[in-house]
């Protein structure tokens, strides 16, 4: 009975209603530099361990760590490895309630509305695994979402025989339009649709979704149905999250699904889910959570309380806790910089790439040229050649590239934070001299 012993004992330790509460009304980060001292780009480049000699254009599947977040991680490590039981039990509140307040912050919102996953495929499952649908309605997706979206759905229906339906919003990516996308979303919503599960930015062709416009777009159907009948708008924003620096509030979607190993250079292995707590009660947990006010009612120590949906729907167990834990790092190294400048340097880095692919003629680009419909992924194909060679032969010119993973294969480079103008400069001289 350590557990019990441990928590009757500690007076200190705060439920986490109360802790989340408390750090609402933070303002002040620790490790967010003020504005007149933000770093430049080659001091943001230094504080990774990106091997030398390469240009990273590829920096979206997995991040590499930050010093901030590397530091984090191992002095964390070296508590656990000295004393893991009772460094767990004096930390585990403190230093999680310190993520969520870290990401409300950066989010916009309340951090007890947010729940810790370790992955955006984690996330997607926990939420259209967990979603309550009647019989009578339906889940609308779109052709352009990822294998995980996918599944998470396919999986739901063959449980539970729920409906799903699938629908383009645009045919061709580089020529389609915000009306084009919003009125082929709404145009797909029937009496019967519950839920518009889309994805933020489409890793398959570069194309950002509208997401504000869909919203808004949205309102007036909502305000004629009964609360259970309304679309809950769910985005898979994890190519959107880091990049455009937009708050919750202002994006206008009901629940966000997001991995923060990518574009937000979180440790590898964490994530999270954020709704609005109305969106919340539409949802039902799949993993017990380890949430101490849950846990020690259950153990009969501590009356029944409201629990913050966030840790209520943050599965419990043992994670990998010094990742966890260090995340709240990668929020405030973001902040350091400032989301502007970030949102800047990257929409400024593949306007540089997409408008020098634009002017070869033996390139098709996919991805459209405006900042409104695009974000840091560039996808193309190169005449004559497959996207696996294409990837092949940049990388003998030390260029990291990728190819999408989906049925359609386009070769993709992602000019991000850690890549230079030169470096973007470095790509177009090597696709201009690719031929089949």
């Amino acid at each position: 009975m350590y557990r019990r012993d441990f928590l009757v004992r500690s007076g200190a330790v705060l439920g986490a209603a109360a802790l989340t509460s408390a750090l609402q009304k933070v303002q002040a980060w620790p490790g967010v530099k003020p504005p007149t001292t933000q770093p430049n780009w080659e001091e943001v480049r230094s504080n990774f361990n990106l091997a030398p000699g390469l240009i990273h254009m590829s920096g979206f599947f997995l991040a590499s760590h930050p010093k901030p977040v590397r530091d984090a991680i191992e002095e964390y490590r070296r508590a656990f490895d000295a004393n893991p039981i009772e460094y767990w039990f004096a930390n585990v509140q403190k230093a999680e309630a310190n993520v969520v307040a870290a990401a409300g912050h950066y989010l916009g919102v309340d951090p007890a509305d947010i729940a810790l996953t370790d992955s955006t495929t984690m996330g997607l499952g926990l939420l259209y695994g967990g979603l309550k649908l009647r019989k009578d309605q339906e889940v609308l997706t779109t052709t352009h979402d990822h294998y995980s979206t996918e599944i998470s759905l396919r999986l739901r229906a063959e449980r539970d025989g729920a409906t799903v339906r699938r629908v383009p919003l645009y045919r061709d990516a580089a020529e389609k339009s915000l009306a084009e996308i919003v009125g082929n979303a709404i145009r797909a919503v029937t009496p019967k649709t519950r839920v518009l599960a889309v994805t933020w930015v489409h890793s398959c062709t570069g194309v950002k979704l509208p997401i504000r416009a869909i919203a808004d777009a949205l309102k007036p159907i909502n305000a004629g149905r009964d609360e259970k009948d309304r679309v809950l708008l769910c985005v898979d924003g994890v190519h959107g999250l880091g990049v455009d620096g937009t708050t919750m509030p202002d994006l206008g979607c009901d629940f966000f699904v997001a991995g923060c190993h990518k574009w937000m250079f979180g440790p590898r292995g964490t994530g999270l889910v954020w709704g609005t707590p109305t969106a919340w009660n539409a949802a039902s947990a799949t993993i017990p959570t380890f949430d101490d006010p849950t846990y020690e009612m259950w153990m009969e120590i501590r009356k029944p309380e409201r629990v913050p949906i966030g840790a209520t729907m943050s599965p419990g167990g043992f994670h990998s806790f010094e990742h966890r834990w260090a995340l709240d790092r990668a929020f405030n190294f973001h902040q350091a910089i400032t989301k502007q400048r970030i949102s800047e340097r990257i929409h400024s880095l593949n306007r540089q790439l997409k408008e020098g692919m634009a002017g070869m003629p033996h390139i098709k680009l996919y991805t459209p040229m405006s900042d409104e419909l695009s974000a840091g992924i560039v996808c193309f194909d190169v005449q004559g050649m497959s996207s696996d060679n294409v990837v092949t032969a940049l990388r003998k010119k030390n260029i990291i590239a990728s190819v999408t993973p989906y049925k359609t294969l386009y070769a993709r480079l992602s000019p991000g934070l850690l890549v230079s103008p030169a470096e973007v400069d470095a790509a177009l001289a090597a696709l201009h001299d690719l031929r089949a």
